[in-house]
This record gives structure tokens, sequence and C-alpha cells, in this order.
């Protein structure tokens, strides 16, 4: 018997991709009461997209649910760098996660966690029964990769993808994909705020844990060290420690979902209609032209 394939989705990179895709260009798809729904008609359309082409048996769309995390009660400067949303995508929010219920794709999301998160523990949830492709934009992810675990990175439109595997990472990183965490420790991550080891870039932080296999194992020969990377690490031992934490997606959240919840529905004409409504006429000739 086939194994399920489950696609999990980063609902709010695919979300924040379709708005800027559109808001770039001015089209904002507004409803007669003039709100923008550019973002969520996007992010459905990208999800039928990536179903259609990686042809999934079962989707699960996880999601971010506020600025407020964890990681933010340990790094008060985690994510604080980033500009507030738009005003014409606050009320996007709300919206994707209702026209993914209505699409019959379940939403995932927990305020203080992170879709990451959730997205880490799905893969666990049935390690050895299923296959997994994640759709992200987020390079974090690579630390996810395992034998049934695929990265489809969103490049351009609708229809590119940059696929990882384990092996591929492995031939371009010469490490393990939970190694990655340790390499992110060294070098920061400006999109999400934290420093890391200050002077220390992707180039050396990569050759340290191919070299020394963890933080912990740089930390252990750190008297092996060039002196200048010797004080590097030793002005910032704290921040190093802290970034690790930081670095790490949780997989270990308890899960209550069974696989036949989250199998890819079927369509009917009816969901057209709804969606023309809803005012997403691009969503409802999508569905008209392409999935019924």
């Amino acid at each position: 018997m086939e194994k399920p394939h489950i696609m999990l989705v980063d609902g709010m990179a695919v979300l924040f991709r379709s708005y800027f895709a559109t808001a770039g260009v001015g089209q904002f798809f507004r409803t007669e009461s003039g709100l923008a729904t550019n973002g969520v008609q996007g992010f459905a359309r990208h999800v039928l997209t990536a179903k259609s082409l990686m042809k999934p048996t079962h989707i699960a769309v996880c999601w971010d649910m506020g600025a407020h995390t964890f990681r933010t009660d340990l790094f008060d400067g985690y994510k604080a760098n980033r500009p507030a949303p738009p005003e014409d995508m606050l009320h996007q929010f709300d919206q994707a996660r209702e026209v993914s219920e209505l699409l019959g794709w379940k939403n995932y999301g927990e305020k203080g966690i992170e879709a990451d998160d959730f997205i880490g523990s799905f893969t666990k949830k049935w390690p050895d029964e299923a296959d997994y492709t994640i759709i992200t934009g987020d390079k974090d992810m690579l630390q996810l990769l395992n034998p049934s675990v695929k990265i489809a990175f969103m490049k351009k439109g609708f229809h590119i993808y940059d696929l990882y595997t384990e092996a591929r990472f492995g031939e371009e990183y010469g490490i393990l994909p939970e190694q990655f965490a340790d390499v992110k420790a060294f070098m920061g991550d400006p999109s999400d705020g934290y420093p890391g080891v200050k002077g220390i870039g992707p180039k050396t932080a990569l050759q340290l844990i191919q070299r020394y296999g963890s933080v912990e194992g740089v930390l252990e020969h750190i008297e092996d060290l060039k002196p200048a990377q010797k004080k590097k690490i030793e002005e910032h031992q704290d921040m190093l420690a802290l970034s690790k934490k930081l670095a790490v997606i949780k997989d270990d959240l308890q899960l209550d979902v069974a696989l036949e919840e989250i199998a890819v529905p079927d369509y009917s004409s009816d969901l057209v209609r709804i969606c023309d409504e809803r005012e997403f006429r691009l969503l409802a000739r999508l569905l008209e032209k392409s999935f019924i």
C-alpha cells in the first residue's frame, strides 16, 4: 500500500508572499466594500497549485498566531526588527484561515508557538508511515529534512519551487540537517533578529560545525581555534547558547489529529458559488476551470 503524502503549508509565508507579489504592482482585488483580498486569493491559488504539482493525499496548513511566542520570552529582540504588516493585510490573516477551512484544509496554530514548530511536530507524528512535503520560504526548515521529508521553497510565481531532499542538503552543506540549527547559532539570523556570534559569518559557521559537529563540540575544542575566532566566541558565548535555543524548531508538540482529518477533500460546484458570493472572484474562476 502506498504511503500517505502529507503536504505541510507554512500559511503565513505563503500569505505574505502572495500579498506582496500583487501589492507591488497595485493589484489588491478589492471587494465592493473596499477590502483587499489579494493575499487571501493568492494564498489559496498557491496551495491549490502546489496540490496539483505535489499530488498530496493530505494537507495541513500551519499558522503563526501573533508576534508573542516562547522565543520572544527567551529574547526580546526576536523578530523585533520586522516591520508591521500593511493595513490592507490585517483583515486577511483571519480571512486566509477561513478560506483554508472553506477549501477543506485544516488549520493548525496556537498563541505562543510558531508555525515552524507545528510543522516540525507534524513530521514526527507519523515518522515511518507517511512522506511529507513542506511548502515554505523559510530556510530554517532545512533542519527538518530526513528520508521522509522534502522541502519545497517558493521561488517564482505559483509553479516554481526549489526542492530540497536530505541527500541534496548533505551534498551542499556536508552536515546532517539537524546540525543546521548549530550553524544558525553561530551565524545568527538577521530576519529573526538574533545576532549569533558577531564576526562569524555563514561560511565560518558551517566550517566549524563540519569540523566539530555542534555548538557544544566547538566549545569543547575552543583552544584549537584561531585566536581571533576563540576571542569572538568567548565574548559572545551567552548569545551563542541563546541563539541555538532560538534556532531549533520544536518537534514534540502533542498534536491531537487523526490522519483522516487532514485528507485532501473533493470539491463540488457549490464551492464556486460560495467563493463568488464572498467576492473571491479569481478563486472562483480558478476552481471552476481547474479543479471541478
